[in-house]
C-alpha cells in the first residue's frame, strides 16, 4: 500500500507539473524541424569518402534507410543484420540514424552503452505510445514506426549489440555570448555560410565540425556545442548539489560519475540538445513510460535556463 501511494503521489506530480507548464512552446533550437521547402543536396553519382577509411559510397547509398554504412569497421563488433540493415519495410537499419558505434548525433539518442534493460524499455515505450515528442513533426516518427514493426528477437540483437560498446567523446563545449548563425538541415542545425555571428541567448547551438562527414554518417563525425557563459558552472550545481532543493543529484540514479547506474543510462557526454528535449519531454508528460514519474519531481521546479545549464554540464562530461 506505501508502494502504492508513493508512486500515486509520483504520478500526481508528474500530471500537475505537465499541466502547469503546457502552455510554454518548446525551444525551437533544440526541436529543428526541417521547413517545408527542405532539399538535401542532390546527389551527382560521384563516391563519398571521409578520413582514415578505405570505404567510399554514394549519396543515395548513404540516404538507404536499409543500410548502416561501417566506414570504419575496426571501431566496433561485428553488427547484427538488424543494426546494418533492418528489415524491409519498416525495420529501418539501425546504423542508419544511429551510427555503427551507436554514437548517434544531435537529432537522435547515443545508444552505445546503454543497458539491455533500458534498451527493451524504450523501444517498449516507443511502441506503446508511452513515448512521444513535445514536437511531433520531428522524425520520432520513424522510431514509432519501426518499434511497432520490429520483432523481439530484432530488439534483443540490437540491444546485446550496443550494450557492448563504450560510449566515446564526441562534444566540444564552448562557452560564449555569440554564434555563428544556423539553419535546420536534415533534423538538426548547420553552421550557415558567411562569418555572421548572432546572440547566443537563452540557447545551445550544437552543430557538426564538419557536415560533409556527419551527413556521410561517419561515426567519427564530432560536434561543438556553443552555450551561454556560466552555464556550465551552474549546471554542475544542479547536477552535483540539486541546488537547494530546486532539484535532485543525479548521481543518485545515474552513477557518481552520471555514466550509468543497473538500468538507468548514463547523461555524461550526451548530445546537449537531446537531454534538453528529454526533460523537457518529461516535464510537459511526453515521455511517459515507467521511469518517468521517477523523473517528474525531479524535472518539476527547472526552467529552461536550468535545462540549457544541466545539458551544457552533462556535454562537457566525459562518457
Amino acid at each position: 500500500m506505501k508502494k502504492f501511494i508513493a508512486f500515486f503521489s509520483l504520478a500526481s506530480i508528474f500530471t500537475i507539473a505537465a499541466a502547469a507548464q503546457s502552455q510554454e512552446s518548446p525551444p525551437s533550437w533544440a526541436y529543428p524541424v526541417n521547413p517545408p521547402d527542405f532539399t538535401p543536396t542532390p546527389d551527382d553519382g560521384s563516391l563519398r569518402h571521409v578520413p582514415d577509411s578505405a570505404a567510399a559510397f554514394t549519396l543515395t547509398q548513404l540516404r538507404d534507410l536499409f543500410f548502416g554504412p561501417d566506414w570504419h569497421p575496426d571501431d566496433h563488433p561485428a553488427m547484427p543484420d538488424v543494426v546494418t540493415h533492418g528489415r524491409k519495410p519498416d525495420v529501418f537499419a539501425c546504423a542508419y540514424c544511429h551510427r555503427a558505434d551507436g554514437s548517434g548525433g544531435p537529432e537522435n539518442a547515443r545508444l552505445a552503452g546503454l543497458s539491455n534493460a533500458y534498451f527493451l524499455q524504450q523501444m517498449a515505450d516507443f511502441k506503446s505510445g508511452a513515448r512521444v515528442s513535445s514536437v511531433p513533426k520531428r522524425n520520432i516518427g520513424n522510431m514509432v514506426k519501426l518499434a511497432k514493426a520490429i520483432s523481439d528477437d530484432e530488439i534483443a540483437s540490437a540491444a546485446t549489440y550496443f550494450s557492448s560498446l563504450r560510449p566515446k567523446k564526441t562534444i566540444d563545449v564552448l562557452e560564449t555570448d555569440a554564434v555563428p548563425k544556423t539553419y535546420v538541415y536534415d533534423w538538426h542545425l548547420a553552421v550557415a555560410n558567411g562569418d555572421e555571428k548572432e546572440p547566443i541567448g537563452n540557447r545551445i547551438i550544437e552543430v557538426p565540425k564538419s557536415l560533409e562527414k556527419f551527413e556521410s554518417r561517419d561515426a567519427r563525425a564530432e560536434f561543438i556545442a556553443y552555450v551561454p557563459v556560466g552555464s556550465i558552472a551552474k549546471g554542475k550545481s544542479l547536477v552535483t548539489t540539486g541546488d537547494g532543493g530546486k532539484t535532485t543529484q543525479c548521481g543518485i540514479c545515474h552513477g557518481l560519475d552520471l555514466n550509468g547506474l543497473g538500468p538507468l543510462p548514463g547523461i555524461a557526454g550526451r548530445s546537449p540538445s537531446y537531454v534538453v528535449r528529454q526533460l523537457y519531454d518529461i516535464q510537459h508528460g511526453n515521455r511517459a513510460g515507467p521511469w518517468s514519474p521517477l523523473m517528474a519531481g525531479v524535472v518539476a521546479k527547472l526552467s529552461e535556463d536550468d535545462l540549457v545549464s544541466i545539458a551544457a554540464y552533462l556535454a562537457s562530461l566525459p562518457p
